[in-house]
């Protein structure tokens, strides 16, 4: 085990207790600022495969793979070809193709309900306290998705999570899609940052691929535990989720990191031997960053 890693954890279990228990010792202002969000790091792309399954019985992953793959392509198609259209309808015209390429049909109430499915999403499990975790640590939280609106807030408000955003940004705010750099761009000109002070979480290796090449320090979070994207440009961190990585990542890139380890020496944390308090950090102390 390296002392790099090593080194870390300890980073990350003290940031862990500053947070947990606030006063135990000086809290140290973290270099970034804010983390913008694709919106399939919070919530599961592929819970919308149950509706799909019920149309489409034993073709529901299928139709689903299909359909996603269709929704981005005409996405970036739209994007470099500047005729940008409202990502709901864009999500309407991929699966009228999908449909047809497959030689399936359904009616309009069926389609009705499989778009539907993209207003209610379900929240991956470690998404409402990943969430909390980085507010407590006074990060802000934005979205810069290619989601429209109407679905940026209509997912959130169903899950009941919308207070845990500053900002639901949709790039359809300047007519964008990623991973078009002005799309990227929103995010700044919203929070009034600078590149170096916000952390992109992606989704999709072509995500991360496009926010790193844009100049933002870039998380994936790579749900799916796909191949990193051959395009020379790999993110600065990626883990299957974001629970403990996302504080290890953020303390590992402290402006005050040093400071840290040293007042968690002088502070002496009373219990921190303790059984209740090793419980405690086991969530932070295997993290797979």
């Amino acid at each position: 085990m390296s002392i790099r890693f090593i080194s870390g954890v300890c980073i990350a279990c003290f940031v862990a207790l500053a947070v947990m228990f606030p006063g135990s010792a000086p809290a140290a202002a973290p270099r970034y600022k804010a983390v913008a969000f694709d919106y399939f790091v919070i919530f599961d792309a592929n819970s919308v495969a149950p509706e799909v399954e019920k149309v489409f019985p034993g073709k529901g992953a299928e139709v689903t793979k299909a359909w996603r793959a269709k929704q981005f392509e005409y996405g970036y198609l739209r994007s470099i070809t500047n005729h940008y259209e409202d990502f709901f309808k864009v999500t309407e015209d991929a699966l009228d193709y999908t449909l047809e390429n497959m030689k399936l049909s359904a009616t309009d109430e069926q389609k009705k309900r499989l778009l539907n499915a993209y207003l209610t999403l379900k929240p991956w499990p470690d998404a409402v306290d990943g969430l909390k975790k980085l507010r407590a640590a006074g990060i802000k939280i934005i979205t810069i998705a290619n989601f429209s609106p109407k679905m940026l807030r209509a997912n959130a408000d169903n899950a009941g999570m919308t207070g845990l955003f500053d900002e639901l940004l949709s790039t359809e705010d300047n007519g964008t899609y990623k991973p078009d750099p002005k799309a990227y761009a929103l995010g700044l000109q919203h929070l009034g940052l600078k590149k170096e002070e916000v952390v992109f979480a992606a989704f999709g290796g072509w995500d991360a691929y496009g926010a790193k090449s844009f100049g933002y320090p870039t998380y994936w979070v790579n749900r799916f535990n796909l191949p990193p994207e051959k395009l020379g440009i790999p993110p600065d961190g990626t883990s299957s989720d974001f629970r403990a990585c996302w504080i290890s990542f953020w303390a590992k890139n402290s402006r005050q990191k040093r400071h840290q380890i040293d007042t968690a020496k002088r502070s002496r944390i009373p219990g921190l031997g303790a059984p209740s308090a090793q419980k405690c950090l086991k969530p932070f102390l295997s993290f797979a960053c």
